[in-house]
């Protein structure tokens, strides 16, 4: 699994932390997506330099990246691969007014090891979100979808999501193009699949309603399974929402709010202080270039560049896992920097230490606490070395429109960015006056929602919202959302859990067998989606968590009975 992990790494086209396979329901503001196209330029980078010279053709991976042919990194996941060949079904581009006709093939991947053939044999099938469906072949091998085909004798699915992966329907990321990227489409593509696919290899047919369909999903695809449940009670038998964000909003405050609590007190702290001060040196004329020259930053225009550049190690709190062969450990790395005590840097013959005082005198008007510049150290670091090729503000400078038009297939920061910019918002912004904090003040719902119309220009044929119509999302059961064989599952210290039915803003409801609603005590994102083979080998909490997943699902299939087709 670590070098599963590895590979993901590699494979992953996310700004920022490399989250090994999770999705983020990506806090993509603009600053994120010029961590993208630094990454994707440092790989390009290493591709031209490689010695080696021939390169192979990664299948599965987004957009067929290409990595050296002798790096045995990738194999593991091409052995999943193997194991799992990709099949493919025929969706309209259209599901509602298909006048061209126009078709594309979705992807899919199958697991029958565990299938016994019999009238009520359960089909698990996985939402793969807002990503290459190929990131979830482990969760298909090891993961959720194992266990729960392992214990009922069902077939199990990893379902790639209309326009992610290879399951691409146009010829560019126009927002013309982009117009059939809305949940009503998704949600009739899952439904069409269900319906009408005929599985490779299985004489059977599997199609629901004949068969009971239990429909996964982690994050946004959590939010996604618990809307199928919704939308299609007569075809699909039961749902497992996962850190499923069914509440759409347009701040997403809560985010680092639950980071801020959830994180070591001294972390926290750190954090908290540093944000109030550099704030507060923003706002002096005289101390503001010198506080961005600290960072390596001091070409950067706009202040709120600045202070979003200063959030982007957050991120990793939700890369943690409870596996520490697919977990990442960046936000502990991340903390640990900021506690460590004076360091000089580069810088040593212009920084002076003021030991008595706790400050590091860094320019003749600014000194700041050891925290404030471990920050710097820290961001210099890990992201400003990033930018080798073009000025300051060309890497990280987010007021030019043109930088967010380019619209190739390889462009696919556009997709998920397009899905909140029309339906699900969760711009990151600071929190209400008064409220502490750990993000700059500067991250304002305008800041941070204008790349929508920066990236989005008006087509011919779709314009993009002003703001995003997140009622589309809400009005499909928001924060009370629930039906019979509906389980929802969300993490205690989860950063999407406040748009999650766990929100401190939604009502309690109880724990039942027919409608499950459980929390994992010190879980971050979908924690209950990672699996070991052998589940004695997982903590305590996963096993639990699974172990009632086995048991609410077959006590589900104990209540279906076969549909009379003849009606």
């Amino acid at each position: 699994m670590t070098r599963v992990c590895a590979l993901l790494a590699l494979l992953s086209l996310l700004a920022g932390e490399v989250l090994c396979g999770i999705d983020q329901v990506h806090l993509l503001g603009p600053q994120a997506v010029n961590l993208w196209r630094l990454e994707k330029a440092s790989r390009v980078q290493i591709r031209s330099h490689d010695s080696r010279g021939l390169l192979i053709q990664q299948t599965g991976g987004d957009n067929g990246a290409a990595y050296p042919s002798q790096n045995n990194e990738h194999e593991p996941l091409m052995e999943l691969e193997r194991k799992y060949p990709a099949h493919w079904f025929t969706q309209p581009l259209d599901h509602f007014s298909n006048q061209s006709g126009h078709t594309f093939e979705q992807r899919y991947w199958l697991n029958t090891r565990n299938y016994h053939p019999r009238p009520d044999a359960p089909v698990i099938v996985l939402d793969g979100g807002e990503t290459s469906g190929v990131d979830r072949l482990p969760f298909l091998d090891t993961g959720i979808v194992e266990i729960l085909t392992r214990a009922t004798g069902g077939v199990g699915v990893v379902l790639e999501h209309r326009y992610y992966g290879k399951s691409i329907a146009v010829q560019n990321l126009t927002t013309d193009s982009l117009r059939w990227l809305n949940n009503a489409q998704s949600a009739a593509d899952s439904a069409h699949f269900m319906a009408n696919v005929q599985f490779p290899g299985i004489e059977e047919d599997l199609t629901a309603p004949g068969h009971p369909w239990i429909y996964y999903g982690g994050s946004y695809a959590g939010a996604r399974a618990a809307h199928m449940k919704v939308l299609y009670p007569d075809l699909l038998f039961g749902a497992i929402a996962s850190s499923g964000v069914t509440h759409a909003s347009l701040e997403n405050w809560e985010y680092m709010e639950i980071i801020r609590r959830a994180a070591d007190p001294e972390c926290s702290q750190n954090l908290q202080t540093s944000i109030e001060i550099i704030d507060a040196l923003l706002d002096i004329p005289i101390t503001r270039k010198p506080l961005k020259a600290l960072f390596g930053l001091a070409e950067l225009e706009h202040d709120e560049d600045f202070a979003s550049l200063l959030e982007s190690p957050l991120g990793a709190w939700q890369a943690k896992v409870w596996d520490p062969e697919v977990g990442s450990t960046r936000f502990d790395e991340f903390c640990a920097a900021l506690a460590r005590p004076f360091i000089s840097g580069d810088e040593s013959d212009t920084v002076v230490y003021e030991a008595a005082l706790g400050l590091v005198k860094v320019a003749e008007n600014l000194s700041v606490p050891v925290p404030v510049y471990n920050y710097a150290r820290y961001i210099k670091e890990n992201y400003v070395t990033q930018c080798t090729e073009d000025t300051i503000e060309d890497c990280f400078g987010s007021f030019n429109d043109a930088q967010f038009q380019t619209t190739d297939l390889d462009d696919t920061w556009r997709l998920w960015l397009f899905q909140v910019c029309t339906e699900w918002g969760y711009f990151s912004t600071a929190p209400p006056h008064g409220h502490p904090r750990i993000v700059s003040r500067r991250l304002t719902l305008e800041y941070e929602s204008k790349i929508c119309k920066q990236a989005y220009p008006p087509g011919e044929h779709f314009v993009v919202p002003p703001f995003p119509n997140i009622t589309s999302v809400n009005a499909l059961g928001d924060f009370d959302i629930e039906a019979d064989h509906l389980a929802i599952i969300d993490g205690e210290v989860d950063p999407w859990r406040p748009v999650t039915p766990h929100s401190d803003y939604a009502h309690y409801r109880e724990d039942t067998i027919l409608r499950p609603f459980k929390i994992i005590p010190n879980a971050v994102h979908h924690y209950d989606e990672y699996g070991r083979r052998n589940l004695s080998e997982e903590p305590p909490e996963i096993q639990l968590i699974h172990e009632e997943m086995i048991g609410f699902v077959v006590a589900w299939l104990e209540d279906w009975k076969t549909p009379n087709r003849s009606l």
